[in-house]
């Protein structure tokens, strides 16, 4: 990749390979607003949110965990020179960052807030070779190449320890619009409900969500049932609440109709029940590997689900827990794909089920 990329690129890459170790540490609110703050700039008309506190991903004993497992990225070289020339490594340097996301048509577009320890004059310099700053407004807007010949990664220092970046083009729109402090209520809502977790997503149901995860599903787990019913939520999160060597992970699904909410709660709890007899099934033990079954019926067997009434919203809660054990069955490829049995009413035994049956 072209050096002149990394400049933004880097902080896009902290977020993706942070998300993926989905390893935490327990959360501890600090007086400092940090949090707060780097939310509060998150455009209200997203697609989605996501944060999380690097600061404490770095000190997580299933962080270590994971680390030790994943595979290791070669060195590119073109990163290394970028963290010689500025001193800057998402790794050590990023502590905690909220990044908008927009879907429009194919397109993503990306808007991130970061809170972290930056050398602002080694990288406004490494920007200036290879790419181009201006004042703008009484800000400094600086601009390097992505990978999308298209696009440009447009970013500017809030202050010495905060950074806004984006490949939207519009950067000066989107901090005006924050300034601006519009009516975010219900981002505000879901933030402050999640606040005691390291790492979340919260996204708006503005677009139906039910058709492409079901479209994403296995066959014997796909459902239209389950995407209407998920085509009906108006907002969903997830977020990651660490415990020790194991990671508590919780997803909420909100609607206003209780109805809504009480089909989905029987369906999942339906889902669950099935796939534990589908791991259960002799084909199944002789197809899977035994260390990675019991993995996966330890992940089913530790899920909880339940309603909650929040007066005007409904939601449906989904509590799973993802062990050491889950995670080192990951390493071994397993040799079948286990879906959801169903009653099969001449014989009485539990079959895998068809694509598209609940």
């Amino acid at each position: 990749m072209n050096k002149r990329a990394w400049i933004g690129l880097s902080l896009v890459v902290g977020v993706l390979v942070a998300a993926s170790f989905i390893a935490y540490e327990k959360f501890g609110l600090r007086e400092d607003h940090s949090r707060g703050d780097i939310l509060s700039a998150m455009p209200a008309d997203s697609s989605a949110v996501i944060f999380f506190d690097l600061d404490a991903l770095r000190h997580a004993q299933f962080f270590s965990a994971i680390l030790a497992w994943a595979p290791k990225p070669q060195t590119d070289p073109d990163y290394t020179q970028f963290i010689n020339d500025t001193g800057f490594d998402y790794e050590r340097d990023l502590d905690r960052v909220a990044v908008a996301v927009e879907k429009r048509g194919k397109d993503s577009l990306l808007f991130a807030v970061a809170d972290g320890r930056f050398d602002r004059k080694k990288i406004s310099a490494y920007a200036l070779k290879t790419g181009s700053c201006s004042g703008q407004k009484g800000r400094e807007i600086c601009s390097v190449a992505s990978s999308d010949p298209s696009r440009k990664i447009s970013f500017t220092f809030w202050k010495d320890t905060r950074l806004a970046i984006t490949n939207s083009g519009q950067l000066l729109d989107l901090l005006n619009d924050a300034q601006k402090s519009a009516d975010t209520r219900d981002w505000r809502t879901r933030f402050e409900r999640l606040s005691g977790s390291p790492i979340f997503v919260v996204v708006p149901q503005d677009a139906a969500a039910g058709t492409p995860l079901a479209a994403q599903a296995p066959g014997g787990w796909q459902s239209p049932q389950l995407s209407t019913l998920l085509d009906q939520l108006q907002w969903i999160t997830a977020a990651g609440i660490p415990e020790n060597d194991r990671l508590r992970v919780v997803i909420e699904g909100e609607s206003p109709a209780e109805i809504t909410v009480r089909q989905l709660a029987d369906l999942l709890n339906g889902v669950v029940l099935l796939a534990q007899t589908g791991l259960n099934e002799p084909k199944t033990r002789q197809q899977l590997d035994p260390e990675a079954r019991e993995a996966y019926l330890e992940l089913l067997k530790s899920a909880e689900i339940s309603k909650l009434d929040r007066g005007d919203s409904k939601a449906v809660r989904v509590v799973l827990e993802i062990t050491p054990k889950l995670l080192e069955s990951a390493r071994a490829a397993t040799p079948a794909n286990p879906g959801p049995a169903r009653s099969d009413t001449q014989t009485g035994k539990a079959r895998p089920s068809k694509k598209g049956r609940t």
